[in-house]
């Protein structure tokens, strides 16, 4: 008998008919004589009604209380489904994250999971019920409800899963798996059978909106087996596991898996920062202190001891950005900065460029053939991402998909 964890995106239980729809799929895993969990999100867009709500409220509403207010979303979520698979006569149980165990840090709104304590969830298996578990949430240590970010429910899912020893997590979505790019912008674009733990973290990390990339961290560190798919038909869709797995099903490596971009990007720019140890330390810091994560970084030359610094933020994050900015840039010394938020990241990402010589050079031959300029770099053993243009975004994703032939079979 196998354990096994469902994931339901706000799209697959948008309204009543999709919610009865998710019912009798999970019915259907469960007569295979599964033992099945399931983590739903918010229905449709509630959580962007709650938050437009929380705006006409207030315009700076504490984080605690908003973790409070959009965690009703996937509370609604899991009754009516509870409610539906009851009406097919399921024995299920709707939990919310803190009656799961699931515990998280303090960090209101983008907590992390510190651990799980799976004791309830495995009392209510052996009662042979269909465990519904509200993604997106948890508990701090002092009882404090929190939530884990956008897309924090597939985290929740894989998460339980690895708490759980499942035998897979089948994360159900609007699409029918992980593409080598952006279906919507590359028509062309092919669905991967398979994908390891490394290459999926990339992608998610570098704009691909199919898996939260903390979800994959989380799955590559337990382990874990992820099976994206559509919850609109029954298509085999891509698998998510091991390098050593992967390994034992490819004949050829893929030099290259995918195209990835994200157009959520800002680029800032120090002017003549005095080039001496600790400056960039206390920039950096500053930053981080105000939980800025900080992307690609790109320090110039030196010339008469002062350099420009440049690094890349969310443009969710552009705002507080510039608000430390104003308090270090006299700290500093620098004479001005400037933010660009017209600007995106452009990504190739494959196992296979470990151990292939000028994937680069290719990728910036294909871009220059056609006069796209590049503002940034940034490499690392198995993804080089560029910073360009936002208004060539769509331009430079069908070049670089055409160039290393990713929709040839």
């Amino acid at each position: 008998m196998a354990i096994i964890v469902q994931k339901f995106g706000g799209s697959s239980v948008a309204d009543a008919e999709c919610i009865k729809r998710v019912a009798k799929r999970v019915g259907e895993t469960y007569d295979q004589n599964n033992k099945v969990v399931v983590v739903v999100s918010a229905m449709g867009d509630t959580t962007d009604d709650l938050i437009s709500l929380a705006k006409q409220i207030s315009q700076d509403a504490p984080k605690r209380e908003m973790d409070m207010l959009l965690a009703t979303g996937e509370q609604q979520s899991v009754a009516l489904l509870a409610m539906a698979l009851h009406d097919l006569g399921y024995q299920s149980v709707s939990l919310t994250g803190q009656q799961a165990g699931i515990l998280t840090d303090q960090v209101h709104s983008k907590s992390k999971i510190l651990r799980i304590d799976s004791t309830r969830v495995e009392e209510e298996l052996k009662l042979d019920r269909i465990v519904i578990v509200a993604g997106f949430q948890g508990v701090t240590e002092e009882n404090e409800i929190t939530t884990l970010g956008r897309g924090g429910s597939d985290t929740s899912a894989v998460a339980l899963a690895a708490a759980l020893n499942a035998d897979i997590c089948e994360i159900f979505t609007d699409v029918d798996g992980v593409f080598t790019a952006d279906p919507r912008l590359v028509p062309t674009a092919r669905k991967l059978a398979a994908i390891s733990h490394d290459e999926m973290l990339e992608l998610a990390s570098l704009g691909a909106l199919v898996l939260q990339p903390r979800s994959v961290e989380v799955a590559k560190q337990f382990d874990v087996k992820i099976h994206v798919r559509s919850s609109f038909n029954y298509h085999q869709g891509t698998i998510v596991q091991g390098v050593e797995e992967m390994n034992k099903i490819m004949e050829k490596e893929m030099v290259v898996s995918g195209v990835a971009h994200d157009l959520n990007v800002a680029k800032v720019t120090l002017f003549d920062v005095p080039d001496q140890p600790g400056t960039a330390s206390k920039l950096f810091r500053a930053l981080a202190d105000e939980r800025i994560n900080v992307d690609m970084i790109i320090q110039s030359q030196q010339r008469n001891d002062i350099t420009d610094i440049s690094f890349t933020v969310t443009k969710d994050d552009l705002e507080k950005t510039k608000l430390v900015m104003e308090k270090v840039k006299d700290v500093l010394g620098t004479k001005d900065y400037s933010c660009d938020p017209d600007v995106a990241k452009i990504s190739i990402v494959g196992a296979g460029m470990i151990t292939n010589p000028g994937v680069a050079a290719r990728m910036f031959e294909a871009l220059a053939e056609h006069e796209i300029n590049i503002e940034m770099i940034a490499t690392s053993e198995i993804k080089v991402s560029c910073i360009i243009r936002s208004d060539l975004i769509k331009k430079a994703v069908l070049i670089l998909h055409e160039a290393f032939e990713l929709d040839e079979q």
